[in-house]
């Protein structure tokens, strides 16, 4: 399923020496239009279909470079997700009662954030689809979903303030419990959170998307459309369904499927570079749109799905990436180059639960591999302050002499990019106002 197909797939090299298109040739702007409108479809179509089960919680046993089947993974918390299935009536979850911090994620298959009243409290609850008319059982409580296909992800924090409450949230995680209501009929204390081997989220979704847009296209289309057409795409609206229908009628057409080609590869590139037109002067980039897209910004969805797939809305979580350090120039820990950031102690983030810095790969933004096993610098680990309240950190391969090891976070001998997160926003950071200040090249 995620191969990247056959050669015959590929658009011939005669093809690709071609003159482009004009942009406003139909098949190539359909193609783009396509593409970028229905991009996050691939990716929770396919994941769903790799995992192979709905309405079960599922999380690894651990996080660490090997885990790439969601872009920008991190070491925060703890994951229990599950790709819910309410056609067939609801699913079923219990909650334990915890004074732990946690947060419950509800998503569509585009990656649209809902609050459906979920809350974080010990009880039953009876997920049910938009047109279910049964009765729930006695004691229980029900939410309604907006779509039969919905995700569903729990991160429960490793950190109480600065205190290790890790043996704590996996008791709590593995105690959650979701499963269809016939089951739940059976057995009430059915559908544990399966805790499995990390290999199997090692699935590279990210890495495998490039290759197909830019390298096979037309195969991505294939797989695109495939996406689409299934019953797990949410009831389109009249535009979305013309544009659909029109890229279906064109693509089934025999001839050159050189524009197609073109196409994808093209809408591809504007995901990529619409998530950079995002970029302050310090080289953050910022979406405070995430998961509450309006009607329209389709574009900015596709680049979210490309690089924070799962993320939280503003309200609970604020992200700022950077692949630059303050002047515009590439990170790269080639030569054993140091960099630094200093916060100072207004700059530090204001967050109810944490804050924390991560590392990433370029190609597929995932954590990068190194002998210390050190994935984040965060609030809770913590660092070690500076006489004034503010804090330095380090990014670079090797600790830096007289450096504090937590004040250090490893990255490779090659390009790399950093994320913040701050999960719980307050004060500037809940406005939308505030700004890291730029990375510093030693």
């Amino acid at each position: 399923m995620l191969s990247a197909g056959s050669a015959d797939a590929r658009p011939s090299s005669r093809a690709a020496t071609r003159t482009p298109p004009p942009a406003q040739t139909k098949k190539f702007k359909t193609t783009v239009d396509y593409v970028a409108h229905f991009y996050p479809l691939w990716f929770t179509y396919y994941q769903s279909s790799l995992l192979g089960t709905t309405n079960r919680l599922a999380g690894p046993v651990r996080v660490s470079p090997l885990y790439q089947i969601v872009v920008a993974i991190n070491v925060d918390t703890y994951y229990a997700s599950a790709f819910l299935d309410m056609t067939e009536g609801p699913a079923m979850l219990t909650q334990p009662s915890t004074d732990l911090s946690y947060s419950i994620l509800v998503l569509d298959p585009y990656g649209n954030t809902y609050d459906v009243g979920l809350p974080k409290a010990g009880g039953v609850y009876a997920l049910t689809g938009p047109n279910y008319t049964g009765r729930i059982p006695k004691n229980t409580t029900r939410i309604d979903m907006p779509y039969d296909h919905m995700i569903l992800i729990f991160r429960v924090d490793k950190f109480s303030g600065t205190t290790n409450v890790e043996k704590q949230a996996r008791a709590f995680r593995a105690d959650l419990m979701l499963q269809p209501l016939k089951d739940w009929r059976k057995d009430k204390q059915g559908g544990k959170t399966a805790i499995l081997p990390e290999v199997v989220f090692a699935a590279p979704f990210k890495t495998v998307a490039d290759a197909l847009a830019t390298q096979q296209p037309l195969t991505f289309l294939q797989q695109l459309q495939a996406a689409v057409m299934s019953p797990n795409t949410p009831p389109m609206t009249a535009e979305e369904q013309k544009l659909s229908d029109d890229f279906n009628a064109l693509f089934a057409k025999k001839g050159d499927k050189f524009e197609f080609a073109l196409g994808t590869q093209s809408a591809h590139q504007l995901i990529v570079d619409n998530y950079k037109t995002h970029t302050d002067k310090h080289g953050w980039i910022d979406f405070t749109n995430m998961g509450t897209w309006k009607p329209g910004q389709f574009l900015d969805r596709a680049s979210i799905t490309e690089f924070i797939q799962y993320g939280n809305n503003h309200a609970a979580s604020a992200y700022y990436h950077t692949f630059t350090d303050g002047t515009g120039a590439a990170l790269n820990g080639a030569g054993g180059a140091v960099y630094k950031l200093h916060l100072s102690k207004d700059q530090i983030p204001q967050a109810d639960r944490f804050w924390s810095f991560t590392a990433y790969t370029p190609e597929s933004v995932e954590l990068i591999h190194n002998k210390a096993k050190v994935y984040d610098i965060a609030s809770y680990t913590p660092p070690v302050y500076d006489e004034d309240g503010g804090v330095t950190l380090y990014f670079s391969k090797t600790q830096p002499e007289g450096v504090p090891a937590a004040n250090w976070l490893p990255v490779s001998s090659r390009p790399f990019n950093i994320m913040l997160r701050v999960y719980g926003p307050e004060g500037t950071v809940a406005d939308g106002t505030y700004k890291p200040p730029g990375i510093v090249k030693q």
